[in-house]
């Protein structure tokens, strides 16, 4: 379980240098509404204003969600302090979500 967690933190950081991540509230629900978000990260310990508004979004547009990370390891991962990002490539997608249901 634990290696499969680092695996997908790895992966957000390969993906935001590959410029597949879309990062901060209203980004992320903009790009959930303009159906470019593939997976939506949502740190565990955000706020439960924001934590409502993008999940709600998430569940309407039927965008996968998901709440495995807190904020700090989002943030480490992607090197800038962040609560919820959207993975905008299907395949980066695709293997975030296998490992994380693994």
């Amino acid at each position: 379980m634990r290696n499969s967690h680092q695996q997908v933190l790895q992966l957000l950081g390969l993906a935001k240098r590959a410029g597949q991540l879309t990062s901060g509230e209203p980004s992320v629900v903009k790009a959930i509404r303009n159906d470019e978000a593939r997976l939506v990260v949502l740190a565990s310990d955000a706020g439960a204003a924001t934590a409502k508004k993008v999940t709600d979004k998430c569940r309407y547009y039927q965008v996968t969600i998901t709440t495995a990370f807190t904020a700090n390891e989002i943030s480490i991962a992607v090197g800038a302090s962040r609560k919820v990002l959207a993975v905008t490539q299907a395949g980066f997608a695709k293997k975030m979500t296998s490992l994380l249901n693994n």
